[in-house]
């Protein structure tokens, strides 16, 4: 592929980001022991070209740099993964490797800030949408990361596009959110294992403080004066928690869905129930822009929903298309032999719909 199309590929890509910030992430564990990392993927401004790639041990790669060459950070694959990547392979936004370790984009405005661009460190310049590709090929556990991450310089290709933060997981369930905020990567252990957007991730969870009356289950009954207030129906104990579409307010709501969600017993159920919260994060189109502004007529803005199961080794997804989960089992592919590939998460972009027979 040429500069210029990867270039063009990755303007198209960041000018979608600048209007989608409404990613959701949690992680779940189950009772065999397995952790399920799950989260949606939003872009409301159009239609993304999303991919999953399948990338062999071996593999180079190299970073893109402001200029639209691929004259950056190079590196090469220690470990095979699969990602689900945006417009082209090298823009993977969420995937794992074969050690298990997961690693996510997520949209992060106004409150990072890289270092900028310096042309005589351009052989150590990582752009930010190929640091998931970095993480996963070079690394099996969080701290290793966090030993190499001050050996590169995490860059914007656009000056004008926004950061963006990382979710890395491993398979033990430990797992970290990283931040650049002035120039500096900051790690902080997710043991909530939520993640959304802007603010950052440390004002996110103390946010969580102002919804102490929260809890699973009904409020009431409640003696007010002369007479009784009571609940009009089941779930009233989390009245009052916020129900738009912002970051604060997706985090808030996936915290407390996820917290008080029953453990499922096996790694499979556990991707399933993961399906079930986030369908409460699909975003419908339009609602993020004035009555007729919408700037297109996808099926959604909530583009595709991927849940891992870093135990098994197992990645499901479904797309707005598509509903109907189609599967990835990691197990059955060899890294050391497989070609480096990648394909459509939609091959008809239609629901799969199955008639039920009468006799």
């Amino acid at each position: 592929m040429t500069h210029i199309k990867i270039l063009s590929a990755l303007i198209a890509c960041l000018a979608v980001v600048t209007t989608a910030d409404a990613c959701t992430g949690i992680t779940l564990k189950s009772g065999d022991g397995a952790t399920v990392v799950a989260r949606t993927i939003d872009w409301s401004g159009t239609e993304m070209d999303n991919i999953y790639t399948v990338v062999p041990r071996g593999h180079a790669q190299q970073s893109l740099l402001p200029d639209g060459s691929m004259n950056g950070l190079p590196f090469i694959s220690l470990y095979g993964y699969v990602g689900m990547a945006v417009e082209q392979p090298e823009f993977v936004v969420d995937g794992t490797n074969e050690a298990g370790l997961s690693a996510a984009l997520f949209y992060f405005p106004n409150y990072g800030e890289y270092k900028p661009y310096n042309e005589a460190d351009k052989d150590i310049s990582l752009a930010d949408f190929q640091v998931v590709s970095w993480i996963l090929s070079r690394f099996s556990t969080i701290d290793q990361v966090k030993a190499a991450i001050n050996n590169v310089r995490i860059i914007n290709i656009d000056p004008s596009a926004s950061t963006v933060h990382w979710r890395i997981t491993e398979p033990s369930g430990r797992q970290v959110v990283m931040e650049i905020v002035d120039g500096v990567p900051n790690f902080y252990e997710n043991e909530l294992g939520v993640l959304t957007n802007s603010p950052g991730f440390k004002w996110q969870t103390t946010n969580l403080n102002n919804y102490v009356n929260l809890h699973p289950g009904s409020a009431g009954p409640t003696e007010f004066g002369p007479i009784t207030l009571r609940a009009f129906g089941s779930g009233s104990g989390f009245l009052g928690i916020p129900g738009d579409f912002t970051p604060p307010s997706r985090f808030v709501r996936a915290a407390f869905f996820k917290t008080y969600s029953l453990e499922q017993p096996t790694a499979y159920d556990t991707t399933q129930q993961a399906f079930h919260i986030l369908n409460n994060f699909d975003v419908p189109l339009g609602v993020q822009f004035a009555v007729g502004r919408a700037p297109n007529n996808m099926p959604s803005a909530t583009q595709w929903t991927v849940a891992t199961d870093l135990k098994n080794m197992m990645i499901y997804y479904h797309t707005m298309y598509n509903r109907t989960l189609r599967s990835i089992d990691m197990k059955n592919i060899d890294f050391a032999t497989v070609p480096f590939q990648y394909h459509p998460l939609d091959t008809v972009k239609r629901q799969t719909i199955i008639p039920v027979q009468i006799d």
